[in-house]
């Protein structure tokens, strides 16, 4: 029968509790992308990185992190029996739900010649389905006091929305739909083909530092599928067919690929009934192939220079090879970027923008994917400040902290802010639903919302100078500098800056 709209939207009549069942539409075919707190430096923020089984009991092994205070987060998890995992997460503080859709596809799921389907998806999952008239479902959330989003990673998308607690089969519907059926027309992919192609003009072709990112992925992840960024390339958008939308959509946005986590005021019981009703005669999809991602060690500093006409003040990126954000060597690696530069009293603001003043901002980052990852650290310089002065200081710092290692009040100072982290980590229901999902499917283990404070905590001093050595190597360093353009002769030359 008919999929029908669900209750408290004013265009059913449907009784509580009630989910129409969905259509099958045949067996999907076979075709062939951080951690939850891992952030970008500002010059990266600016170049718009959205470029862009079997039951478990329903039982919850949440148990508190460490002696801190920190609540733990209660939840419950079950498989569907066509591989969908769900995860519910009970709290009744607001009278609010989050529903949160994590599929395991991201940009590193793409060929090489058809970049940009999995960003491109995420647009494309907007536009309807077969019961979802075209380009009305942003209008049913706002019109039932909600709202929506979606992102794109190297490894991920998602789909979230926020609603007052009666709308929670608005929203189970709204997603089980876009599983099923989602609207793959020649009118919905030609829209979003323009739509994609002036957001990539917008934030990245036109945005000062906006390659950035485009640049660093292609040096660092040379050879691999993290080469390309999420938001892909115009061409291979254009000369994609009506076909090979599907066959991406059959493939990866299945069931058995995906992870619905619910976070906020719901009866489990019901949530239950709701998530099998909408979403358990979808048919199962075929096995994901993932690829695998293997980087060579890299044996010479590699350098790049970006000359743009609107870039406003020189800026210099280094970046080094990083572990997965699974490895062990990831917590260290996290908390010496805290200690390179998160506050005032962090290495690199003190030495490039108090001391020295030749930095206008300085970040250090790590940014750690499912099968690779990279340590960065940026500098935007102070007008006229060469950017031969912001490398060397940052190799001095950097080389500084391989000889001396970490203090003992700065090793303290980065437990202190990795509890602080955690402890406002988690307010918000969609942030809660978003990290059940994400532990799930990247780490294997949901639990880990309320255990993973103690692996920081496991960290030592000397674990922090141990790693600074093996990733900051010279030989492994990748340079991307932005220049500031000459001036037009006639105009005065800008105040050099030794």
């Amino acid at each position: 029968m008919p999929r029908l709209l669900p209750p408290q939207t004013g265009l059913t009549t449907l009784p509580p509790d009630t989910a129409p069942a969905p259509q099958d539409v045949g067996a999907p075919q076979t075709f062939f992308p951080g951690k939850w707190r891992s952030w970008v430096p500002s010059l990266a923020a600016l170049s718009a990185l959205s470029l862009f089984g079997s039951p478990l009991n329903g039982a919850s092994t949440a148990t508190p992190a460490l002696e801190t205070g920190i609540r733990p987060i209660q939840f419950e998890e079950f498989d569907l029996p066509n591989g969908l995992h769900v995860i519910l997460h009970e709290n009744h503080a607001a009278p609010v739900i989050s529903t949160y859709v994590l599929y395991h596809v991201g940009s590193k799921n793409e060929r090489s010649d058809r970049t940009g389907f999995a960003h491109f998806f995420e647009h494309l999952m907007f536009e309807g389905s077969e019961n979802i008239p075209r380009g009305s479902i942003d209008k049913l959330i706002s019109a039932a006091g909600g709202n929506l989003n979606a992102s794109t990673s190297f490894d991920q998308t998602d789909y979230y929305f926020n609603l007052p607690s009666n709308q929670l089969a608005l929203a189970l519907w709204i997603e089980s739909e876009r599983m099923l059926h989602a609207k793959i027309d020649e009118t919905g992919v030609e829209t979003q083909r323009q739509v994609v192609k002036e957001e990539k003009r917008r934030s990245v072709d036109n945005q000062p530092y906006g390659t950035l990112f485009e640049n660093l992925a292609a040096m660092v992840f040379k050879g691999t599928p993290y080469e390309w960024v999420p938001i892909g390339s115009f061409q291979y958008i254009d000369q994609a067919s009506i076909e090979e939308f599907r066959a991406f959509y059959k493939t990866f946005y299945v069931p058995n690929n995906a992870t619905l986590a619910i976070a906020g005021d719901f009866d489990p019981a019901r949530a239950r009934k709701l998530v099998e009703d909408y979403f358990g005669s979808i048919p199962r999809g075929a096995e994901v192939i993932r690829p695998t991602v293997s980087i060579p060690p890299q044996t010479a500093p590699r350098e790049l220079e970006v000359l743009k006409d609107n870039t406003p003040l020189p800026a210099t990126l280094h970046a080094w090879h990083a572990p997965a954000e699974t490895h062990p060597d990831a917590y260290p690696l996290e908390m010496l970027g805290n200690i390179l530069s998160t506050g005032r009293s962090s290495r690199l603001y003190r030495r490039l923008v108090e001391k020295e003043q030749a930095a206008l901002d300085v970040e250090a980052f790590p940014f750690l994917l499912e099968q690779a990852g990279m340590l960065g650290v940026s500098a935007t310089g102070q007008s006229g400040v060469t950017l031969q002065k912001l490398d060397q200081l940052i190799e001095e710092e950097v080389e500084k902290l391989k000889a001396e290692g970490v203090t003992e009040e700065e090793f303290q100072k980065v437990r202190n802010q990795k509890e602080a982290e955690f402890a406002g980590a988690f307010g918000s229901m969609n942030t809660r639903a978003r990290n059940l999902a994400r532990y799930h499917v990247f780490y294997k283990d949901t639990n880990l919302i309320n255990t993973e404070l103690q692996r920081y905590f496991a960290v030592k001093r000397e674990d922090l100078q141990r790693v600074a050595r093996e990733y900051f190597k010279p030989d492994g360093r990748n340079v991307l500098r932005f220049p500031v353009p000459a001036k037009p002769s006639g105009q005065p030359a800008p105040a050099s800056n030794p």
